[in-house]
């Protein structure tokens, strides 16, 4: 008891001498310092900064907007028509972060992307089913498949793990994608991306695969050896696979995938094989393009199917096209308008898959300038497609397969330079940049692993900044990882509103076939 008094009597001495020189008792929480966590940060507190709009001033701007949002929201009537046609546009790796910072980049924080005006919204939770934070290959199979996966996989349910070769020749592990569902029921269907057509993303409109990797025979015939025999590599399946040869357009990269290095010096087949002759050599309705003058003036009344491989691997960045005086692809608005131009010829309706697959490459790199470039990019895309097609019939959805590590903060000035630095220092006494990444590659870009300190970062910068500049990352990795958070999903046209709310990434493609009564599983017309 003696014991207990004396000890009670030293932890009533540290209180009272924590309250008056203002420390801390361990193991006691701290009261909030308010002014810390939300200092001032102009130079002068009293005086505000004037509004980017003027009208913000005043309450009545803010209360008129929100009265406008009202009425727009009950002015919204529930589409049930069958949706004749379905356009899934993704952003890889576009997470909610990326969206916030591609609004300033356009010009403003109130500005919305084209998608954002969409009436319908919700989140997509996207783990897989063995890591928390999925890959593109296993996201692809949950978005356009309907099941979720192991990490690094396509097309085929989580009995396979990845680089399993013996597992992968199980047909009956193998799942297909929205796009046949729609296929079976006579409607057409294509993918457009900025990526190669073979990539993670693509790949699971039409492939089977136990590793992502496996894009032509030679990786494939690598990592299997023997039993790689009777498996077909990811291209192959795209040319004469059950769903890939029947896609009636697939626009974007990847030309070293489908030709032996006989018939293109920088081919990666070694089976002798040109699979884009194979192509045209199936009908003479088939037309291959690799530029964008040729893709341009495809008619589309006189072409059944059409293939554009417009570089070796992934298509340039946009600001790279821009940035070339010779450049010869397309954009990703322009893959989309000639997809819907050759889709639209279909009497039954069709599924076209689009991805803006650079948001995440870029991303990967730590260069947000270019990530937010490729997301207004793909707004783009999205705004041409809402254009040529009617809200009646047409069942447009916009989502990502996963986020990225990519944060935006800093209390910084509205209509500030978005790629800029914060307002406040840190404690070092050195600028921050409002944008950063968890991990990446450029860790030792701004931290001085000889001194143990952060690189200030104004000597970093020029004055014309370049697009391909690395942002700050905490922890060093050679690539930058995915974010694990849920991602934004937004809908509009036909059953559009079932996309609201919180729900499972795979439940995606299960939504879009009950809006256009295809598939095996519920649909409208029943």
């Amino acid at each position: 008891m003696q014991t207990l008094r004396c000890l009670t009597g030293l932890w009533l001495l540290l209180l009272l001498a924590a309250s008056v020189l203002g420390g801390a008792v361990p193991g006691q929480v701290p009261e909030d310092d308010d002014e810390g966590m939300h200092p001032h940060l102009e130079d002068n507190a009293r005086t505000a900064p004037e509004p980017r709009i003027k009208a913000e001033k005043t309450h009545e701007y803010w209360l008129s907007a929100s009265k406008q949002h009202i009425l727009e929201k009950l002015s919204y009537v529930r589409n049930t028509q069958r949706a004749k046609n379905i356009i899934l546009f993704l952003g890889d790796g576009m997470g909610l972060a990326t969206l916030a910072a591609a609004r300033s980049y356009m010009g403003g924080e109130e500005l919305k992307l084209a998608f954002e005006e969409f009436p319908y919204t919700g989140l997509s939770k996207t783990y897989c089913v063995d890591k928390i934070v999925p890959d593109s290959a296993s996201t692809s199979t949950s978005y356009l498949c309907g099941v979720k996966a192991n990490y690094g996989t396509i097309g085929v349910n989580a009995h396979i793990k990845r680089g399993d070769c013996v597992a992968m020749a199980n047909q009956t592990n193998h799942v297909f994608s929205v796009a046949k569902w729609a296929m079976d029921a006579g409607k057409a269907a294509g993918l457009v991306t900025t990526t190669r057509v073979t990539h993670a993303s693509p790949s699971g409109v039409y492939a089977h695969t136990a590793d992502r990797e496996w894009e032509n025979n030679a990786v494939l015939e690598e990592a299997c050896g023997e039993q790689a025999k009777g498996l077909d590599d990811i291209a192959v399946q795209l040319i004469h696979g059950e769903v890939g040869s029947k896609l009636k357009v697939m626009l974007g990269g990847g030309r070293r995938n489908f030709m032996d290095p006989q018939f293109y010096d920088k081919g990666r087949r070694t089976d002798g094989r040109n699979l884009v002759e194979e192509f045209e050599a199936m009908s003479e309705r088939n037309t291959y393009v690799k530029n964008r003058k040729k893709l341009l003036k495809v008619n589309a009344t006189e072409t059944d199917r059409l293939l554009g491989l417009f570089t070796k691997s992934h298509m340039h960045y946009h600001l790279e096209q821009l940035a070339d005086p010779e450049n010869t692809e397309p954009t990703l608005e322009e893959m989309t308008e000639k997809a819907i131009e050759m889709l639209e010829t279909e009497e039954n309706g069709y599924f076209l898959f689009v991805e803006g697959g650079k948001i995440d490459i870029s991303h990967h790199d730590t260069m947000a300038r270019i990530a937010l470039d490729e997301t207004a990019e793909l707004s783009k895309a999205v705004a041409r497609a809402r254009k040529m097609t009617s809200e009646k019939d047409t069942l447009i959805v916009v989502t990502s397969d996963h986020s990225h590590t990519f944060s935006l903060g800093g209390y910084q000035k509205r209509g500030s330079d978005i790629f800029g630095k914060a307002k406040s220092k840190g404690t070092d006494g050195k600028p921050y940049l409002a944008l950063s990444y968890a991990n990446g590659k450029s860790f030792e870009t701004y931290y001085n692993t000889q001194t143990h300190e952060r690189v200030d970062l104004m000597t970093l910068f020029a004055e014309d900044p370049d697009p391909a500049q690395l942002f700050p990352a905490t922890a060093p990795l050679e690539s930058e990882t995915h974010g694990g958070e849920d991602v934004g999903v937004f809908a509009s046209g036909p059953w559009a509103h079932l996309f609201t709310g919180v729900y499972e990434q795979n439940t995606i493609p299960h939504m879009l076939a009950y809006a256009a009564c295809v598939g095996d599983g519920q649909k409208a017309c029943d």
